[in-house]
């Protein structure tokens, strides 16, 4: 929390002192909005735009490079399986090119072609001889298929028209996919034949399928409508319509972004492989191709909010700081108008005291004058003198003067301590001269007030104004936190041999102790609002300082308050001088 309260403003709970003479030329908490917000926005803004900019255009950098390395790779497949076919296409043209090559080939012979094909190349399943009515004449083969007819067969149509056919996958009577691969050839006489052999499709589902592919991909093939010629490891089986969109036909290797039905972003790649029916795909899982680039994303991310938040608290403590600096200026010259103010306001009540004082004294003194004057005719004649309702009046004028004597006296002592002057004062007589201008309101509201000085006390050598005024400021705090029927004590003593120690006791309300450290600050009241300005026990502290004194409370709540003082036995002149304005 104390770490909290530093980067918090002093001003933000300052109450606002309504009917004050002397306000702040400043709005400090909009002056404190700006300072943050535009320092935020000049040294934050460049940094989140230019975190921004790298951000994409290093993720563009990352999706470039995943199309590319994915394009290589199904380019590299394609020239395998291309290779793959051609090999066998180039080994079966080698083989009718043969002079030795018969169509009456014995079944015997076309066997140990067959063994030679499975030797050198792998992949050859069977071997059949076909004449031009489509009629196979020679097998070399696990199965019995001498004799079978293909005339009617799309793909002996085809190779009969082209020259040559590489079928699709497909299982037919032997229920195992498998692929054809037959070449047409010329033999004496003008007649043609074809040979056929079957291939199995292990040894490209092996190629396939042991590739190793980053992001999760899978490597296959599917014809040109769309069904698998090799397994998947998530997109089906073999003879599946594949669920993924068919690429459309083009020269070069493409890749491009698909969403698939689940919803997760895919990258693919094909490529026709030309003079067969296949279209080799490479499909990548996306979010898994950019899991590296997205942990760096974070670290990034993270270094960027912990940036951001330490120069946001760099900027509020700045802010705090140097708004602070100006408060607490105006704060002082506020306080210090004030207590100019205040002085002169004591100023003028100490001479109108003391020009209303003179001017009772005068009539005051005629009237004692006079009524001593009767008193004393009265006395020479006997039925006057005995008259004891008649003295008794006379007395009571005499007694009524001297009282009325006495409360000017103590004016004027009042106004002749409004100016700076060190001087030797009885503290027992300050305290009663104080109390004495508080006796009324004390009886009306029944305060009982009880005062214990000690006798050891010597007279000290300070301002009896600025004193008198200390004690009056405090006592009429304890006035307005006591209910009536409170109680007042008032005590001094000596607190050591160089300072003398005064406490001004009440029962009162008390002060909360959240407040208790903020009573002494200026404008702080709690009674703003109901006639508090919050400056006579900051000015009460200023005063005490002055008289080179020290000032403490200790508060209960619903218990009473206690303000001690204590004040030296003798202050120089020099520093009262130094001191004459409350800073």
């Amino acid at each position: 929390m104390g770490f909290l309260n530093n980067l918090k403003p002093a001003f933000w709970d300052q109450r606002k002192l309504g009917g004050a003479a002397y306000r702040s030329l400043f709005d400090f908490r909009r002056t404190w909005y700006a300072a943050v917000f535009v320092t935020s926005a000049v040294v934050l803004a460049p940094l989140i735009f230019m975190a921004v900019m790298d951000y994409r255009a290093t993720r563009h950098d990352v999706e470039s490079e995943i199309l590319l390395t994915t394009s290589r790779l199904v380019s590299n497949i394609r020239r395998t399986i291309s290779y793959f076919f051609d090999e066998r296409r180039c080994a079966l043209d080698f083989i009718v090119n043969d002079n030795n090559f018969r169509m009456d080939y014995r079944p015997e012979h076309l066997e140990a072609v067959l063994e030679n094909l499975k030797k050198s190349f792998g992949g050859f399943v069977d071997l059949g001889l076909i004449d031009p009515q489509g009629i196979q004449r020679v097998y070399a083969g696990p199965y019995h298929l001498t004799g079978k007819d293909y005339s009617n067969q799309e793909w002996f149509k085809q190779v009969v028209k082209h020259g040559a056919f590489i079928s699709d996958a497909f299982s037919g009577f032997r229920h195992i996919p498998h692929i054809v691969m037959a070449v047409k050839y010329r033999y004496n006489g003008g007649s043609f034949g074809v040979l056929r052999a079957t291939l199995d499709t292990e040894n490209f589902v092996n190629l396939l399928s042991n590739l190793e592919i980053d992001g999760h991909g899978d490597a296959f093939m599917i014809n040109h409508e769309g069904v698998l010629q090799t397994p998947t490891q998530s997109h089906g089986k073999v003879l599946q319509r594949i669920s993924l969109p068919i690429p459309k036909d083009a020269p070069e290797t493409r890749v491009f972004e698909w969403v698939s039905a689940n919803g997760t972003p895919l990258v693919i790649g094909y490529r026709y492989i030309t003079d067969t029916p296949f279209i080799l795909m490479v499909v990548k899982n996306k979010p898994e191709l950019l899991k590296a680039w997205d942990d760096t994303r974070k670290e990034l991310i993270g270094f960027l909010l912990i940036s951001a938040a330490f120069i946001l608290f760099v900027i509020l403590w700045g802010a705090t700081y140097l708004v602070n600096r100006i408060f607490q200026s105006d704060q002082k010259l506020i306080v210090t108008l004030h207590q100019i103010e205040y002085t002169n306001k004591m100023a003028s009540i100490g001479r109108l005291a003391a020009g209303v004082a003179h001017e009772i004294n005068n009539p005051l003194a005629i009237i004692n004058e006079k009524a001593g004057l009767m008193k004393d005719l009265f006395t020479f004649k006997e039925e006057y003198k005995q008259n004891e309702m008649l003295m008794g009046l006379v007395d009571s004028i005499l007694n009524s003067v001297t009282r009325c004597g006495r409360i000017t006296k103590r004016l004027l002592g009042f106004a002749r301590h409004m100016d700076v002057s060190i001087q030797t004062v009885n503290v027992n007589d300050i305290i009663r001269e104080v109390l004495g201008f508080l006796n009324k309101e004390a009886e009306y509201r029944s305060i009982q007030i009880s005062i214990d000085i000690s006798d050891d006390i010597p007279d000290i050598e300070t301002d009896a104004g600025r004193l008198q005024q200390v004690i009056l400021n405090i006592i009429n705090n304890a006035f307005a936190a006591m209910d009536n029927n409170g109680h007042l004590q008032v005590k001094a003593g000596m607190a050591d041999p160089e300072n003398i120690a005064l406490t001004i006791s009440d029962d009162g309300c008390g002060i909360p102790e959240s407040d208790i450290k903020r009573v002494f600050e200026p404008f702080f009241s709690t009674k703003t609002g109901t006639g508090g300005t919050g400056l006579g026990l900051s000015i009460t502290y200023g005063l005490v300082e002055q008289l080179g004194g020290t000032i403490d409370v200790t508060s209960e709540v619903n218990r009473g308050t206690t303000f001690s003082i204590t004040l030296p036995l003798a202050i120089e002149e020099k520093e009262m001088k130094n001191s004459c304005v409350y800073s």
